[in-house]
């Protein structure tokens, strides 16, 4: 008798844990959750204006017309052999992924970790209760499309070595393809001013063919040096800072997705949620004046 009531209280409570998963499922299932927004980068934006301004600013001050810096025949040398440059370095497929990932610079994706953590942290609650495929319904709607990927990687991989593996290997692929799209910015930088010593040289030889009219060689000089300041400027202004704009927005967005694998990892392992919240806020940036406290803190201990 005794083991029948404890065998009926024991489905009962599996009964009613079941629906209260049921529940939270269905009111996660209901709630509204965007992927990642893109918004204007405003820092990138206003590093441009300022260094461009400041540079504009000095022209005038030394009293210089802005008008001298405009030289036609400097700018297509600079330009042309910068884009030339960059065609016979680049594979056709790398360099329009590097230009789409240039456009791309001025606005950014805006990932929330914290909300990231809580969402996968929900997603191994639901899994420890009701087994790694309850959360087969909710993958679907996974705020970040890296999340999504791994949770369907994670259902459709049984072995966790496996899994490991190739999350791994997408991670290392995305952190190459983002190198390689910074290095081709950063070749074309480093043959930028050289191309504008050539429209120089360029010009200086224009300059000799006059060299009776002293007035027009000492025109034809300053003229002349105008191709290596565009050279000097394209590379330094434009095309050096995008390589290393790149090479940053690259390194946040592999942080983001190696808290996602660490995260889908630990939910595969059935870890408690609370060692996963432990586990995953070690990828959060902490204030420096938490710094010092904790150090203190461990010394103390």
């Amino acid at each position: 008798m005794d083991l029948q009531m404890h065998r009926q209280g024991r489905r009962i409570a599996l009964a009613s844990t079941q629906a209260a998963l049921a529940d939270e499922v269905r009111a996660f299932a209901s709630q509204e959750r965007t992927p990642p927004r893109r918004r204007t980068d405003l820092l990138f934006v206003l590093g441009l204006v300022i260094a461009l301004g400041t540079i504009l600013a000095g022209v005038a001050a030394a009293g210089i017309s802005v008008s001298a810096f405009f030289q036609p025949a400097g700018a297509l040398i600079v330009i042309g052999g910068t884009l030339g440059v960059m065609l016979l370095t680049t594979p056709k497929h790398s360099l329009i992924h590097s230009l789409r990932r240039v456009l791309n610079l001025i606005a950014c994706e805006e990932v929330h970790c914290e909300a990231l953590i809580e969402e996968i942290i929900f997603y191994s609650r639901v899994a420890r209760r009701g087994g790694l495929l309850a959360i087969e319904p909710l993958v679907a709607q996974a705020a970040h499309p890296f999340l999504g990927q791994a949770l369907q990687l994670a259902l459709d991989v049984a072995n966790r070595t496996e899994l490991q593996a190739v999350l791994e290997t997408e991670l290392r692929m995305r952190e190459r393809q983002g190198e390689a799209d910074a290095k081709t910015l950063e070749v074309a930088g480093g043959f930028a001013p050289t191309i504008g010593i050539i429209g120089t040289v360029v010009g200086l030889m224009e300059v000799l063919h006059h060299f009776s009219n002293l007035q027009s060689v000492g025109f034809g000089i300053g003229t002349a040096f105008v191709s290596t300041i565009y050279g000097l400027a394209l590379a330094n202004l434009i095309l050096l800072p995008a390589a290393h704009r790149i090479r940053a927005r690259v390194a946040e967005n592999f942080e983001v997705q190696e808290l996602i694998i660490e995260g889908v990892l630990a939910l595969v392992d059935n870890l408690h949620p609370s060692l996963i919240r432990m586990r995953l806020s070690a990828y959060l940036r902490q204030p420096d004046s938490r710094r010092p406290a904790a150090a203190g803190a461990t010394h103390a201990a």
